[in-house]
């Protein structure tokens, strides 16, 4: 960029993240040069975006910078969703780029060539006091996006900073907005928090501020109602959450893939199940467990099912993995495993369920790896099994190549 010209600065989380003395996840550029500009610069790379757009540079093993112009307004600040305004409104300076972002810990500038921090937004001195506060006016930057809140409580949890009193008045009063955000957005950045390591801390939060409640909805009437045992739904939750942010933790230290996200959501539900149909305590047989099955997948469908725009097939593992919790309950208590039990192809990950849900309560540890056994595939690297077939030309019969003979009756 700085040979063709053009200022380029690392911006966000990387800037916050160095400063922090921790490493970057990711670096992210922007630049006065417009995105037709870059890409004829970086011939590895393409554009992205609709309203705004950045571009992708593509580098060996698989590594991504993003690459985005200086602009002024954050697409969450225009007027309408389909509201697309000229280029020359949109690209803008750096101290315009600096207050269309979220928080004041994300808004700093870092000059490589001159190796200059450059910050219009006292970004530094919120490093420096542990402080996240949003940039500009709360309410209104939240009206425009209420994602922003999530974001507030994200980096006050994992960085543990306090969040600024005039922002966390703002989060209380427009948490019930989240609503009004698409239910697969507010999935996929709950999953975020959930799968962060620090989903503990993040509970606490989200609970304090009403973004919890309005994220699972689920509990807005059991969070704080008893369960066998003594413990509320709240204080349950908790257990897990710790629960689950170790497994995470080790699941990364150990280059493994963590638990999938349907599992995540079975064990964060099962204090609702258990609040809503006594689902620890269950033991039917015959018409009985068929119609309280049917409760539960019902129950699932029409709450958290629509809220996170669940997959039919992530609903039918969560109830899978909830509707059996109880058989496993009651056969550990009796020393042992049925074999019948050991051959059901849920087996495996509805024990582990178990095995961490009494972790959670009882402080007993899982045995021994607990974890997914499939390593992270190496950047750049396929993680395909797929052998590859043969191009065959089109209008030709497909033939087996393992087997004499052919398929279909044809002959090879």
């Amino acid at each position: 960029l700085h040979s063709a010209g053009f200022s380029g600065y690392l911006v966000g989380g990387g800037v916050r993240d160095l400063y922090l003395g921790k490493t970057p996840q990711d670096f992210d550029i922007s630049t006065d040069a417009r995105p037709g500009q870059i890409r004829r610069l970086f011939t590895h790379s393409r554009t992205i975006g609709r309203r705004f757009r950045l571009v992708q540079v593509f580098f060996k093993r698989g590594k991504i910078i993003e690459v985005s112009t200086l602009r002024s307004l954050s697409e969450h600040d225009l007027d309408g969703p389909e509201a697309i305004l000229a280029p020359n409104n949109t690209y803008g300076t750096l101290d315009q780029d600096a207050q269309r972002r979220d928080i004041s810990i994300n808004g700093l500038f870092y000059e490589i060539e001159n190796q200059t921090l450059i910050d219009y937004v006292n970004g530094v001195a919120d490093l420096d006091n542990s402080v996240i506060r949003i940039i500009g006016d709360p309410d209104k930057r939240i009206t425009r996006d209420p994602v922003r809140m999530m974001r507030v409580i994200r980096h006050s949890a994992r960085n543990n900073f306090i969040i600024e009193n005039k922002s966390w008045q703002a989060l209380l009063r427009n948490s019930a907005d989240l609503s009004f955000c698409p239910a697969s957005r507010l999935r996929d950045e709950a999953l975020k928090d959930i799968y962060s390591g620090v989903s503990a801390q993040w509970f606490e939060l989200a609970v304090s501020s009403g973004i919890f409640i309005e994220l699972f909805s689920i509990y807005r009437d059991s969070l704080y109602q008893p369960l066998p045992g003594g413990l509320t739904c709240y204080e349950q939750l908790s257990l897990l959450f710790k629960t689950i942010d170790k497994y995470n933790n080790q699941s990364v230290a150990a280059g493994r893939h963590r638990q999938p996200d349907y599992f995540i959501l079975a064990l964060i539900l099962i204090p609702w199940a258990t609040c809503n149909f006594d689902l620890i305590n269950s033991r039917y047989k015959g018409a009985q467990l068929f119609h309280f099955a049917s409760q539960i997948r019902t129950a699932l469908h029409e709450t958290i099912g629509k809220q996170f725009n669940l997959k039919r097939s992530t609903r039918q593992e969560i109830f899978t993995l909830l509707i059996n919790l109880p058989t496993l309950i009651q056969h550990h208590h009796q020393g042992s495993w049925p074999k019948w039990l050991k051959r059901k192809s849920y087996f495996s990950q509805s024990s582990l369920l178990y095995y961490y849900f009494k972790e959670a309560l009882e402080s007993v540890p899982a045995p021994e790896a607990p974890l997914a056994t499939t390593r992270l595939a190496s950047p750049g690297k396929a993680n395909s099994t797929r052998k590859t077939q043969k191009s065959r030309r089109k209008g030709r019969p497909a033939f087996t190549n393992t087997k004499s003979g052919g398929i279909f009756g044809f002959k090879r």
